[in-house]
């Protein structure tokens, strides 16, 4: 079977035998069924974790890209299968909408194909490059080249434009709670390495599946599933104490001027010792906080949140709600003050000890577009576009992983909500942490978004070795041990706190030394593999 390339000349004949009957219906209509496989292939993320539907999907859409008549053709159709792909993956965006007064909620049900228009720029580079690379090759050479450009793909997706990295590919590799599943290879892969693997496996089955090898498609699939469930072991155990508060304050409460105090006494209920001088880590979510904490703004705006107007009374009622020998970690607000006003503010974390002083604190560095800033607010603003968390300052970036020395309470890495799914930039790499905190506020994620969320930072905790302990509002709150195990949890809307210890950290893994360097160096081995791969069997 002869196809047109990307000039309208034959090509060379690269399949010695017909299509068989699934590939010809779906290259009957390619576009069409790159963004049917595109939603499809979404399925394998939390919460329905449809994984071998999810690797078939993928597979089918390597073979179609492969099949396709030019590179040009490809990236169409890899740009086709991201809208579909990241249409079902963030469905729970739309859901934010309904938090805020400013827009119509409608709106939400056009953002999330909207940012998927962009989105789908990153496949489509992908497939472009793949079938450029392999020249029109639908046998392993195409399997390997696609591997490598997914994972430059997704690590581009990473930071251009500030980034969105929400729901790599490889994530479907990640097993229920109590086991890593195949994820336990990201230490030597990194998640964009990670992803491309998934994309290679997805691609291979297909390629078996038309060899008619069935039986090694059968072994394959076995020993997938056998990985994906594999029991993780007892795992090892820590001596610092901690306490996660799960206070679960709906977003009319957070909002409400008239919940801020009952809030706070929900937090202070649940933060009591359960021994006087116990000495523990206490953990609050994002946004639960209202009151400033630091000193030295105009009144006017300690007024408006703190019962006393007072930000020393503040800190020190918090004191006495945690006990003596505890320590607090807390999200807060920072405001940046400029002529007698705010400027702007800062999405932060504040640790307080048991006599109300400040220890430490951090400020979120990934900020979220149109959450908690309006970009090209001069053109936007005017046309009735606003941010989605309330307030008219915009949040300022601070400057990056930082580790909070806690003393006796240990060395505290901060991710504030999903800056946890940014890989390879969630700890400081030179002042390694014992662990990282991840405070967030998921009470605007929906129903997909909570559990999305949850397993991006089990994937951090096992790419970087290092325990996740995460605070929320609403749920999902969890323990998570260095290898991605969910050692304890609150599921969403259960008004309840999570006494555990904290896991102790493995040493650095490779990806902790190495960074993103790690899968940017197996996407040049695959792409090796693909001249090796085409040059042993020239067409």
């Amino acid at each position: 079977m002869r196809h047109l390339d990307s000039t309208g000349s034959r090509a060379a004949d690269v399949r010695p035998q017909a299509d068989p009957a699934y590939l010809q219906f779906l290259g009957a209509r390619p576009g069409l069924a790159s963004l049917a496989l595109g939603v499809v292939s979404a399925t394998g993320f939390r919460p329905l974790c449809l994984w071998p539907l999810a690797l078939l999907a993928m597979g089918c859409f390597a073979q179609l890209v492969a099949r396709s008549k030019g590179w040009r053709q490809a990236a169409w159709l890899g740009w086709v299968f991201g809208v579909g792909h990241f249409t079902l993956g963030n469905n729970w965006i739309a859901t934010a909408f309904t938090y805020q007064s400013n827009m119509p909620a409608i709106l939400g049900w056009a953002a999330v194909p909207l940012l998927s228009l962009y989105l789908a720029l990153f496949p489509a580079l992908a497939a472009g490059l793949a079938r450029l690379v392999a020249g029109g090759r639908t046998d392993w050479a195409f399997a390997l080249a696609l591997s490598a450009t997914w994972i430059v793909g997704e690590w581009m997706r990473s930071w251009v434009l500030t980034g969105y990295a929400w729901n790599p590919f490889g994530i479907i590799f990640l097993g229920p709670f109590d086991r890593p599943g195949l994820a336990a290879i990201a230490p030597w892969l990194g998640t964009y390495a990670l992803s491309g693997l998934a994309v290679l496996v997805s691609t291979a089955l297909v390629l078996v599946l038309l060899e008619r090898r069935f039986l090694v498609a059968a072994i394959a699939a076995l020993l997938l599933a056998a990985g994906m469930y594999w029991p993780a072991g007892p795992g090892r155990e820590g001596t610092l104490a901690v306490t996660i508060v799960q206070p679960d304050l709906t977003q009319e409460r957070l909002n409400s001027p008239l919940f801020y105090e009952a809030n706070y006494q929900r937090l202070a209920r649940l933060s009591r010792p359960r021994e006087p001088g116990e000495r523990r880590l206490v953990l609050w979510p994002e946004s639960g906080l209202v009151d400033y904490l630091r000193e030295g703004y105009p009144q006017r705006y300690y007024d408006h949140t703190t019962a006393s107007g007072d930000p020393v009374f503040a800190r020190r009622r918090i004191g006495l709600a945690i006990g003596r020998g505890s320590v607090l970690m807390t999200g807060a607000v920072d405001l940046e003050i400029e002529n007698g006003g705010a400027a702007g503010a800062y999405n932060s974390v504040t640790s307080l000890d048991s006599e109300g002083n400040i220890i430490g604190g951090y400020a979120k560095a990934h900020l979220v577009p149109f959450g908690e800033f309006l970009p090209f607010r001069a053109l936007l603003e005017p046309i009735g576009l606003s941010r989605l968390v309330p307030g008219s300052l915009d949040f300022i970036a601070g400057p990056g992983p930082r580790t909070l020395d806690l003393g006796d309470h240990g060395r505290a890495g901060v991710q504030i909500c999903y800056e946890i799914v940014f890989s390879g930039q969630v700890a400081d790499r030179d002042e390694r942490p014992d662990y990282i905190f991840n405070p967030s506020n998921d009470g605007w994620f929906g129903a997909f978004g909570p559990p999305q969320h949850l397993a991006q930072a089990r994937l951090r905790a096992i790419e970087e070795g290092l325990p996740v302990l995460r605070a929320t509002t609403t749920g999902i709150s969890a323990v998570i041990d260095p290898r991605g195990v969910v050692r304890a949890h609150r599921p969403l809307h259960v008004l309840d706190r999570i006494d555990a210890v904290v896991p102790p950290a493995l040493p650095p893994t490779l990806f902790a030394r190495l960074g993103n360097a790690l899968p940017l160096i197996w996407a040049a081995l695959l792409l090796g593999g693909t001249a090796i791969a085409i040059k042993r069997r020239p067409r």
